[in-house]
């Protein structure tokens, strides 16, 4: 069952009110965006954004009390700014970027997400896209596969892992999840898998986060959407690695020097000990806030 990380925090911050016109980026199966619509209501209008058209389904089925208060488009956040010229909106008074992969595409076994499930290696949260995991893996050179790794992984071992994907692969394709997890196993060595996180989660996140380009539509997204945002307005950013928070936090401090936006939290917000507990995925989660000066 999917839970919206941080709901309570996300709302607070983004501090809207009845008649606002409000973005959801990631929405998702809309958890987020009920409780924001909630708060917009009476008069207000969400604009609900999602690459993945299969959880916008699940979006559909939970906002059916609210219809006509929102809108849902199938596309990246980083075409945000045409969604809103196309509805006639020339600014916001709100924004939520909830980032990563959601529960839904963890859980479905063909999405080739995650490790627990066997499945061809595809990690498109968007399938109109034209590369998937399975072409990373069996078509790039060592070097591409090692520095994707390295750069997106933050993995130690990204040398060791790319030559025996590459060895691997010249014995027959690497074409499920499980085909690779095993390889990157034996690449890393028993000794080094004593961790209560598989040892090719951080191999599987590189690869991920190559076959979207979130880290790329992550800092495009943001840079429109600052300008799309009314005076006071904020935006609320959900991350869950280094990458993607340092990309945030970055982006913030720049425009905050600039004196374009006021930083509301001097720290990423966490979610509490209860929420870990219940929701063990919001475990790395850190939401930043930011307000339009």
């Amino acid at each position: 069952m999917h839970q919206s990380v941080m709901l309570e925090e996300a709302i607070k911050f983004l501090d809207l009110k009845p008649g606002d016109c409000v973005l959801d980026a990631t929405t998702g199966a809309a958890g987020h965006a009920g409780e924001m619509i909630k708060a917009i209501m009476p008069g207000g209008k969400l604009i609900g954004l999602d690459a993945d058209i299969s959880v916008l389904a699940e979006a559909e089925k939970k906002l059916a009390d609210h219809k006509g208060s929102y809108k849902l488009f199938n596309i990246n956040f980083r075409d945000a700014d045409k969604v809103l010229m196309e509805e006639g909106i020339n600014s916001i008074d709100g924004a939520l970027f909830d980032l990563g992969v959601s529960s839904y595409q963890l859980d479905n076994e063909s999405g080739g997400f995650s490790i627990k499930h066997n499945s061809r290696l595809d990690m498109r949260m968007d399938k109109r896209l034209k590369v998937t995991a399975y072409d990373i893996v069996n078509q790039y050179k060592e070097k591409e596969l090692s520095d994707i790794i390295e750069k997106y992984g933050e993995e130690r071992f990204h040398n060791r892992i790319a030559r025996h994907i590459v060895a691997g692969r010249k014995e027959r394709p690497i074409e499920t999840t499980f085909e690779l997890a095993e390889i990157v196993h034996k690449a890393i060595g028993y000794k080094n898998r004593k961790s209560r996180i598989d040892p090719a989660t951080r191999t599987f996140q590189a690869i991920r986060i190559a076959v979207n380009d979130e880290l790329g539509s992550l800092e495009e997204a943001l840079k429109k959407i600052v300008s799309s945002l009314d005076l006071g307005a904020r935006v609320c950013v959900i991350s869950f690695h280094s990458l993607e928070d340092r990309i945030v936090k970055n982006l913030f401090k720049g425009y905050a020097g600039l004196g374009i936006l006021k930083i509301i939290t001097k720290k990423p917000v966490q979610p509490s000990h209860e929420e870990i507990v219940s929701n063990p995925r919001s475990r790395s989660a850190k939401l930043r806030v930011a307000e339009r000066m």
